[in-house]
């Protein structure tokens, strides 16, 4: 007897959130009775959604799917819209069992990776604050911003929610107008607040013109997926999160006296559907090789 939300999140029906707002709704049911948050019970039990008998034993025996998507611009990371945009479950291939889950969501107007998974336990310790699991992105802003405001954002700025930094930023070259008018970073940060990356700039007086996210914890956008297509992921890359996601609560050192930043070679040409920044150069900051 597990708690209700933990059971059904593990079938694969939604996240552990989705999951409790269910309950408080008064949707879920276990053996005829209104299903309270903190109720328990058994893949074997009577439990219903919307009245409709749930078959948990089938959908628990399924091994997890993760899937990767290449979100384009222009999608919304819900399962319904009431503007009628396209939503990204509207391209993504059926799961073998249960349904996809979005670990996260990427707004309208951000582009790269999205993943999306069939265990609803495991997007909940992925996008729980106290995992605290890395995201990359690249980002395209409009000015070129001096050493001491990147400092600043290494430091930490105020925002509406709270203080928020950056842990890592890389200068990724001139921009490729030649204009001198835009510039191009790789910035990584362990939450998952609302436009955090794109409020984060604001706040020091930089619009974000382009933002494509290249990496979510141990998982990298593969360089040869395009725009609004979707892969099955290798099950080893579980695996690689699940390690994330145990190996995220070590403490975090502060910036060094570079303030936390390095410089990289220009980044090569653009790729179709992507900024021209896509294309990342071979090592990361720290001159490390990328994980496989």
């Amino acid at each position: 007897m597990i708690r209700l939300q933990k059971l059904l999140a593990q079938a694969g029906l939604g996240s552990r959130r989705t999951i409790e707002e269910w309950i408080r709704a008064g949707r879920v049911s276990v053996g005829g009775h209104i299903a309270r948050l903190g109720d328990r019970a058994a893949s074997a039990d009577d439990v219903r959604l919307d009245g409709v008998k749930l078959d948990l034993d089938r959908t628990a025996a399924a091994s997890p799917e993760l899937l990767l998507y290449y979100k384009p611009v222009g999608e919304v990371t819900t399962r319904s819209d009431p503007q009628r945009r396209p939503t990204v479950f509207g391209r993504l291939p059926p799961a073998r069992a249960g349904r996809w889950i979005a670990v996260g969501r990427l707004d309208v107007n951000t582009a790269g990776l999205l993943l999306l998974t069939t265990d609803g336990e495991l997007a909940h310790r992925l996008m729980h604050p106290s995992s605290e699991v890395e995201r990359e992105y690249l980002v395209r802003l409009r000015g070129r911003p001096g050493p001491q405001v990147l400092r600043q954002l290494l430091a930490g700025v105020p925002l509406e929610d709270g203080p928020a930094r950056f842990d890592r930023i890389s200068a990724q070259g001139p921009d490729e107008d030649g204009t001198g008018g835009h510039s191009a970073f790789r910035v990584v940060l362990h939450e998952g607040r609302n436009r955090e990356v794109r409020r984060l700039w604001s706040a020091v007086g930089f619009e974000v013109s382009r933002l494509l996210r290249i990496r979510y914890g141990s998982v990298e956008l593969p360089r040869d997926l395009r725009p609004g297509e979707a892969r099955s992921a290798d099950p080893a890359l579980i695996g690689g999160l699940e390690r994330s996601i145990r190996t995220a609560g070590r403490p975090r050192p502060r910036p060094g006296p570079r303030g936390g930043l390095t410089r990289q070679a220009p980044v090569g040409g653009p790729r179709r559907g992507a900024p021209a920044q896509r294309r990342r150069a071979d090592r990361p900051p720290g001159g490390r090789p990328p994980s496989k």
